[in-house]
């Protein structure tokens, strides 16, 4: 008998933090491993309530347990967003294709994050410090909408004092103890950010809005359509391609994405609602 598509596999809460006010990280131990790629999505479940997609924010290298970085948002989340450790969830997947590691080698690698858009890049740096040698040069620009919206923040200082990675912070609105940068994402995407566009891809995750604008600065500043990288996770629902919900032209996020390059997408004009 074939194997129901929809069936998850039951996974513990071991672990919550608390990252900002409205965002969470679930450390998760399902019954059995469940490998999965940088990029790639989960479907996790509520019992009795739904479920919803979500790109785990932690090391793929690690299978025992996984993490997601969670925003409360809408009728699932908020229900996340009051379980406590030891409670059990659905988890199904992987899905999706993830980032194309290998065509990074060699190259310098601009990763360019909004807001609770950092979980999956968080993966995804993660996953390059596992070999870091194989890129040229790592830089990551992160925004938030303030200092306490940051989240990751003792890993956000780890990186910081990491000789190997590039790490520049800004928010829209800073406090008394805000020493850097205050402005949008695009505030740092300038001609001289330290990167050889001619050998450089970069990833970019956000809010639709931040990706958009992020996107034609990105171009303006020199990267071609075919070396920016978005990960196009709205809207996604069943995971298997069967509702339609993320569909994107002739693509669909769950099965063709969520990564996308920009030439393959951008004359979709749903990319950005």
């Amino acid at each position: 008998m074939q194997k129901n598509p929809y069936c998850p596999i039951k996974a513990k809460i071991t672990d919550i933090i608390e990252e900002t006010p409205a965002i969470k990280t679930f450390v998760l131990r399902p019954e059995k491993a469940i490998p999965f790629k940088t990029g790639e999505f989960m479907e996790l479940t509520v019992s009795g309530l739904g479920e919803a997609p979500f790109t785990p924010s932690s090391n793929p290298r690690i299978e025992d347990t996984m993490e997601l970085t969670i925003m409360d948002v809408g009728r699932v989340t908020s229900r996340l967003h009051k379980m406590k450790k030891g409670d059990v969830l659905g988890v199904r997947g992987p899905y999706g294709k993830g980032y194309p590691l290998k065509d990074f080698e060699g190259k310098e690698v601009l990763i360019v994050g909004g807001g609770v858009g950092l979980a999956p890049l968080r993966s995804l740096i993660l996953d390059l410090l596992n070999d870091i040698d194989r890129y040229k040069k790592v830089l990551i620009k992160y925004g938030a909408r303030s200092p306490k919206d940051i989240v990751y923040k003792n890993q956000v200082k780890e990186w910081q004092k990491n000789k190997k990675l590039s790490l520049e912070l800004t928010v829209d609105k800073g406090d008394k103890g805000w020493k850097g940068n205050v402005g949008l994402i695009t505030t740092l995407l300038k001609k001289n950010m330290g990167v050889d566009i001619k050998n450089s891809v970069t990833i970019v995750c956000g809010p639709p809005v931040m990706m958009k604008f992020t996107t034609f600065k990105l171009i303006e500043s020199g990267y071609s359509d075919a070396d920016i990288y978005l990960s196009m996770e709205k809207n996604m629902s069943c995971g298997i391609g069967k509702c339609g919900h993320c569909r994107i032209g002739p693509y669909y996020s769950c099965q063709d994405g969520p990564v996308f390059t920009y030439d393959k997408i951008k004359g979709y004009h749903t990319i950005w609602e």
